[in-house]
């Protein structure tokens, strides 16, 4: 096997390994991938402010995200369907934040359910939650997330109406793929996915089969969910789900100061700055050019996180030097699952990790909590300043 030495290198064998609609689910955005796209080049807009004949010695990546030590502060997003990835990818993505010291997010449409995590783990993990219409499943969904002593709800904010993805509709997307002709043969190309799949302990949505009444294969589920996601989710009822779960909340999808500011009224412990991958607005700005706003607006009286493009340690430090506490990544770690299963999780995170530690030597830095925008050198109109 060749050398890994950045996210790339994983991408690539990702995609030599997975069938073509589970790749193109996790690699593509809405309408014309703009927003999907800038997510990721916008981080090259920004230039790192190299320092010499300073006492690098000593350094370290620890963190803290919401209370809770990070041996750095990168959490692993919630990502649909990555059990579908990998066999149990869930289970294996969840291991290996666990033992590397990150959080790790369960996504309400993952294949392994919140239960088949918990017993697979040791430490508690964050959930995170769509909304439905169906009260009651959320209602239970949410009681099933307290008692497998899960540490925080991440609630999505950005997904009350699903954008469209030309990829996934072409495709065919669903959990077990439909053997159609093409699919077929896909798949016999992806011999080794196909074999290990045949052993996971699950293929559906594992927090949903069995957990709605007359849900219970694949068709039912598809149209179960087409009509579920609430679009009238508004922020009397973020405040309710808030006070139904009880504990630390992230509130994720934020884009805008103004919607930042109501998060801070609803009480929310952190916000994360997020487009959801580009994946639901194309055309709107990326996370990491909202986010100097953002933290003008609220930095100083909330916990921000940035989610979306985070491909290197060096986007983490530029995410952590406009003000973020923390980051997420999705594609990042679903490339090292997808090409190597666990292990290929925790090698994104050392590569991620190596990669902060040293630019953050350079930059003149021991510590995370010293970045700050005197590490970097920016466009003036990155914030996108207008009137």
């Amino acid at each position: 096997m060749s050398v890994i030495t950045n996210i790339e290198d994983l991408k690539r064998i990702y995609a030599r390994r997975v069938p073509k609609m589970f790749y193109d689910y996790a690699e593509s955005g809405s309408w014309t991938e703009q927003t999907f796209r800038e997510n990721s080049t916008d981080f090259d807009e920004i230039r790192l402010r190299q320092r010499v004949a300073v006492d690098m010695s000593g350094r370290s990546t620890a963190s803290r995200m919401i209370g809770q030590d990070v041996a750095m502060p990168v959490a692993l997003a919630p990502v649909g369907l990555t059990g579908m990835q990998c066999a149990d990818g869930e289970i294996k993505a969840a291991r290996a934040a666990e033992a590397f010291g990150v959080p790790f997010t369960l996504s309400t449409m993952s294949i392994n359910s919140i239960e088949d995590v918990a017993e697979a783990t040791t430490k508690p993990f964050w959930f995170q939650l769509y909304t439905m219409k169906d009260e009651d499943y959320v209602r239970r969904l949410i009681e099933r997330a307290k008692a497998a002593n899960c540490s925080a709800l991440v609630i999505t904010l950005d997904l009350q109406i699903l954008g469209q993805r030309h990829k996934d509709l072409k495709n065919g997307l669903s959990a077990p793929p439909k053997l159609t002709p093409r699919t077929i043969a896909n798949l016999m190309t992806k011999w080794a996915w196909g074999i290990e799949m045949l052993g996971a302990k699950r293929r559906h949505f594992g927090n949903i089969v069995g957990h709605v009444e007359g849900i219970s294969d694949a068709s039912s589920l598809g149209a179960w969910t087409a009509e579920q996601f609430d679009p009238s989710l508004d922020w009397g009822k973020i405040a309710k789900l808030k006070d139904m779960w009880g504990g630390k909340v992230i509130l994720k999808g934020i884009l805008d100061e103004e919607d930042a500011r109501m998060a801070l009224q609803v009480g929310a412990d952190a916000i994360t700055v997020s487009n959801h991958g580009g994946r639901q607005l194309d055309g709107a700005l990326s996370s990491i050019r909202m986010l100097p706003r953002i933290m003008d607006a609220v930095g100083g009286d909330i916990e921000v996180h940035l989610d979306s493009g985070i491909r290197s340690g060096q986007d983490v430090l530029k995410a952590l030097a406009l003000g973020a506490t923390g980051t997420m990544i999705g594609r990042a770690f679903v490339y090292g699952l997808g090409a190597m299963g666990q292990k290929g999780v925790t090698t994104a995170l050392e590569v991620i990790r190596k990669e902060l530690d040293i630019s953050m030597a350079l930059c003149g830095e021991k510590f995370v909590g010293d970045l700050g925008r005197h590490n970097l050198l920016l466009p003036e109109d990155f914030s996108c300043r207008w009137v």
